[in-house]
């Protein structure tokens, strides 16, 4: 008798444990409930994945969920502006991204700059003997009659279409990707070859290779620009904790250029890496993250 009194009241402590325990759980889920879901849109531009991938980074860090979705750059700012997303960390102005704002500016709220100092223009090998978009023709046949660009969304795809035409070029301009870029720059590196690609900094490439820009005396690439973030209207009343990360959110393109080095490491993972990033700068993200 005494043993099944013993056995019944260790059951009924147990239980009470576990209960305990549960209620636990469930005061704890109570006190991580996301604040709500950021939409961030993005293009697969190394730069915006790395750019991305932190900002997602840093509003978990907050209590938001984050969802990113991968588009074309018309499909990226059209979706903030309907609202279909809320962010997007990729607005290149003054120049590349001018006919986007132009069109659907006033459906978006600008939240400033997120990096300053960016570079836009044809790329060549450091080892190529030209300095000067003028002398492209002169090197065409080795070049395929080709410039290497990239989706043909991109703002920088229109320009380089209209640098083709102010320099009457006898190339012919290529569509393809980020990625489609840089495997046809690396191949003709190796094989030192002559090769003329889309390029932009901040980027990668620039640091695993020796390149230069060329000369562009018509300015048709226009002077240096800087990368803006760009919300949909009504998310400061929405999400105004996230509102005021987006908008705190700015880098220089060293940080930029760390993570997106990470990122082209065989088998990385960009989000993985963007939490190591955040991990490592605290001082920074902080200043992210105060909004008061």
């Amino acid at each position: 008798m005494l043993n099944r009194i013993m056995s019944g009241w260790g059951f009924a402590r147990s239980m009470a444990c576990v209960m305990a325990a549960s209620l636990g759980l469930v005061a704890g889920a109570a006190q991580a409930e996301s604040k709500g879901t950021v939409h961030l849109a993005y293009v697969e531009w190394s730069s915006t994945v790395a750019s991305t991938n932190v900002v997602r980074v840093v509003l978990e860090k907050a209590g938001y969920d984050v969802k990113t979705t991968s588009l074309a750059a018309a499909a990226m700012w059209q979706s903030v502006a309907s609202g279909d997303a809320d962010a997007l960390l990729a607005g290149w102005l003054p120049t590349t991204h001018e006919d986007y704002y132009a069109q659907l500016g006033d459906q978006l709220d600008d939240l400033g700059v997120s990096l300053d100092g960016t570079k836009l223009g044809l790329v060549v090998p450091a080892y190529m003997d030209i300095d000067s978009i003028e002398q492209l023709n002169d090197v065409a046949d080795s070049l395929n009659n080709e410039i290497i660009g990239i989706d043909p969304g991109a703002g920088l795809q229109r320009l380089t279409g209209e640098v083709v035409k102010a320099y009457d070029l006898k190339l012919r301009l290529r569509d393809g990707t980020d990625a489609i870029m840089t495997a046809a720059l690396g191949n003709a590196i190796r094989n030192k070859e002559n090769i003329v690609v889309t390029g932009w900094t901040p980027h990668w490439m620039f640091a695993r290779w020796d390149l230069k820009y060329l000369d562009d005396p018509k300015g048709v690439y226009g002077g240096a620009e800087q990368i803006h973030t760009i919300a949909r209207k009504g998310l400061k009343e929405d999400m105004p904790e996230a509102w005021q990360i987006l908008k705190n959110f700015a880098w220089t393109p060293e940080d930029m250029g760390a993570v997106m080095l990470m990122n082209e490491e065989d088998g990385a993972d960009p989000y993985e890496n963007a939490k190591k990033w955040v991990e490592a700068n605290p001082e920074l993200v902080n200043q992210w993250l105060a909004t008061n």
